[in-house]
Order: structure tokens, then sequence, then C-alpha cells
């Protein structure tokens, strides 16, 4: 039976697997996302798509020298085509908070397996999450509740928290909004015979 290892360092998705009853050894990748992301950008490559090629770095990355199904993840934050990054600070978190006010946006969220060094199996969602208007009371009193783990969040906020408060509508799958598209991801490792049928 193959190994499952999860190429990231994000607690969210390995409390997600973990949660499921799937095993799973983190891994952290090294890859440059920063780097990979200003190119990504200068090529003007489409929000989905950054995620996607992010994704499949890491598994394939971490797949060159561990043996198993590798999954990488990544998820951007795609307001009116353009991608937003995890805020600087909190003061930056509130700049987000203001931009996201009264809006819809997408989180693009990407899952790719690699196992021998090669993708085999993607996977992409787009939940469209609507952050209701925001007055400059309700930001300073949520930037204080919620704390400094925003700033680990694309769009200065965990839903699974406090950051509920901020929206009027959500569409799309609970597990993609943390980060994870997992009942995709079950399905695939059954088929794989990794996990129970």
């Amino acid at each position: 039976m193959s190994e499952i290892i999860l190429a990231s360092g994000s607690e969210s998705r390995r409390a997600l697997l973990a949660n499921a009853g799937v095993k799973a050894t983190s891994i952290k990748p090294r890859v440059d996302e920063e780097a990979a992301k200003a190119v990504f950008r200068a090529e003007k490559m489409r929000v989905s798509d950054q995620a996607m090629r992010l994704a499949e770095m890491k598994a394939i990355k971490v797949s060159q020298s561990h043996e198993g199904l590798v999954i990488g993840g990544d998820q951007m934050l795609n307001l009116d085509g353009e991608a937003m990054d995890k805020p600087a600070d909190m003061q930056d978190a509130g700049n987000h908070l203001r931009r996201l006010s009264g809006k819809s946006h997408t989180l693009e969220t990407a899952i790719v397996i690699a196992e021998d060094g090669k993708p085999v199996w993607r996977h992409l969602v787009a939940p469209k999450l609507t952050v209701r208007p925001l007055g400059e009371d309700f930001i300073a009193a949520y930037l204080e509740a919620a704390g400094p783990d925003i700033l680990k969040t694309v769009g200065a906020y965990m839903l699974e928290g406090v950051g509920a408060q901020l929206f009027s509508r959500i569409e799309g799958d609970y597990f993609s909004i943390l980060g994870l598209p997992l009942l995709p991801l079950l399905d695939y490792l059954r088929i794989r015979g990794v996990i129970k049928a």
C-alpha cells in the first residue's frame, strides 16, 4: 500500500486529512513560491492556472525524493481576475478586508497528486464567497478578535472561526474553502486502493 504524503506545512490541510481518517506524513516542499508567482504574473497567467502550477510544483518536488502518493495543494484568492496574496501584517489584513467588502471573490483551490516525480491526478475547484459590506468599527473589532493567525490565510479570514461573520453568501464546498477539496481526493485515494472503499 502506497504511503500518503502531504507536500505542505499547512495545519488546516493536515487536520482535514487526519479528521477524515487519512494518515499522511507532512513534508514542507522547498519551492520558492514568491519567485514562481512573480514569473506567472509577468506572463499574465490566469489565477486558477497559477494555483494549479504551484500545487503541481510542490507535489513534484517532494515526489522526486519520496515514494508514495504526494499531495500538493495551493489556494489563491481571485478578486475580479487579480490574485491577492496573504496579508503581510495586520494593517495589510485590514486593507484586504476593505477591498473585499461588499464584493464576491473566488478561492481557486488546486490539488495535484504526484507519483515518482510525475503528476498523476489534478483537481481544481473555485468556491465563491460574498463579503457583506464592512464598516471600519467592525473591521477593527474583527482583526482584534481574529488575531495574527489570519495572516496565514489568503483572505485574512478563517471560515471555521470568527471569519464566518464576514460573509453574506457562500457557494461551494466547505472543505475546499479551507484549502483541500477533500471529497474528490478521498474518491481518488479509494480508486487507488490506498484507503478502504
